[in-house]
């Protein structure tokens, strides 16, 4: 056997000569000594919570067979320790008798102590298994030798207990608060559209309810198929620890998506952002078609003889899209708003760079008739601060020029050929007198 445990062995052998007096009352001491450790920790194991707690669960699997057996060795421990008392009655009721014992109650009380004369039922010799066990008439053992059969299943009993109670102790809790932890999380995703059948992450968080469900009620019922027996060999009862794994496993699978649901959250507060910026963008891209369609029927009526561009209108697909999109933000289908949106904002900013692009190309005349305007009065204003404005080509020049360019249509071509007429009248007028005569020598 020589499994250590609570109750400390019976001095003596087997063999050893008769006992004198004093040697007597020292070993019935001992033994009383040894009586008071060994029914406090059948006291003990009888009242540990673990205990209770086995007696009332509704086990299964490797716990409830384990629990079986370790029931039948506590019966059996007490059937021991009730033959050990009754010896060590019988011992001390003999040693009472007198005073001064005799050499026959010496010898007697030497078989008590030393002798194998403590009768165990059937049962009790088995260690509690009717399978294994000895025939049913029983068997003798020495003091020590039930000591070492009540430590055997003092050890296996306490050992069953100790663990599941570890177990228990451990990973219920750490399980409901992780559960309690995933509602929050299902509660958070479930506002910001991570939902079971529209987010891959919403999937993820039922499969991992289920397993935390399934852990549960397997830990419940069976603790033992959760302990990890301690690899150092030792033979101390509850050597091991809990077995997390599952646990550690969920724990992981709920981080990664509690990181997603973050990230979907950042993308919930920058979409409605991203979905304005998106809404101005094409709106200033269809007033601008729209200012490019008024400035092209201006430019047609206003100017003749021009090619005008046409101008397109707005982009029907990229408002589709942005409906699109809007829908998707009020469904809160955030993982396919996301990518949208970034395919919208390059495509927007082309859009309004088109429509800019194309009310410059349709308001060119005007642009052009504007820059001549502007050439017509600068010389005019050259002119005039020489004291040419009087003179009567310059005038007619001017005057025919004038009446082109503010006349509607305006012919761009024959415009632009009468101020240029009239610049270059005026650059001969502003030629000093000395410099002309210069040039006819």
């Amino acid at each position: 056997m020589g499994v250590p445990g609570p109750f400390p062995g019976s001095p003596g052998r087997p063999d050893a000569p008769v006992l004198d007096r004093e040697e007597v009352d020292r070993a019935l001491a001992r033994l009383g000594a040894e009586y008071e450790a060994i029914e406090t920790s059948l006291l003990a194991l009888q009242d540990h919570a673990g205990r209770r707690l086995l007696e009332g669960a509704e086990l299964s699997g490797t716990t409830k067979e384990r629990w079986a057996a370790a029931e039948r060795s506590i019966t059996v421990l007490w059937s021991l320790f009730d033959a050990y008392t009754a010896a060590l009655e019988t011992a001390r009721e003999l040693r009472e008798r007198r005073r001064w014992p005799s050499v026959e109650d010496l010898a007697e009380l030497t078989e008590l102590l030393h002798g194998e004369g403590v009768a165990v039922p059937g049962a009790a010799a088995a260690d509690g298994d009717p399978e294994g066990g000895p025939a049913l008439m029983g068997e003798r053992f020495s003091l020590e030798g039930l000591v070492e059969r009540m430590n055997a299943l003092y050890a296996r009993s306490l050992d069953v207990i100790v663990a599941a109670d570890a177990v228990w102790s451990a990973l219920p809790a750490r399980i409901d608060l992780l559960s309690a932890e995933l509602q929050r999380t299902r509660s958070l995703a479930h506002s910001v559209g991570v939902r079971p059948g529209e987010h891959p992450a919403g999937d993820d968080l039922e499969r991992i309810t289920e397993e935390l469900l399934r852990l549960r009620e397997r830990v419940i019922a069976d603790p033992l198929a959760f302990w990890v027996s301690s690899s150092t060999g030792s033979s101390a009862p509850g050597g091991g620890r809990p077995d997390t794994g599952r646990y550690d496993r969920a724990a992981r699978a709920l981080e990664d998506i509690r990181r997603e649901v973050a990230a979907v959250l950042d993308v919930r507060q920058d979409a409605e952002r991203r979905l304005m910026q998106l809404r101005d963008v094409l709106s200033r891209a269809d007033r601008t078609l729209t200012e490019a369609r008024q400035a092209r029927g201006e430019v047609l009526a206003k100017i003749a003889a021009s090619e005008v561009p046409a101008v397109s209108g707005p982009s029907t697909a990229l408002h589709e899209q942005l409906a699109a999109a809007a829908d998707y933000r009020r469904r809160a289908q955030w993982h396919r708003l996301s990518p949208l949106l970034d395919s919208l904002e390059e495509r927007a900013e082309d859009e309004l760079h088109r429509a800019r692009e194309s009310l410059t190309a349709v308001t060119a005349p005007l642009a052009v008739r504007a820059e001549l305007r502007g050439r017509l009065d600068a010389y005019r204003a050259k002119v005039a601060r020489h004291g040419m404005a009087e003179d009567p080509l310059l005038t007619e020049r001017y005057d025919l020029a004038r009446r082109m360019l503010w006349s509607a249509p305006c012919d761009l071509r024959a415009a632009e050929q009468a101020v240029w007429r009239y610049q270059q009248a005026a650059a001969e007028a502003l030629v000093p007198p000395q410099l002309e005569g210069r040039g006819e020598s």
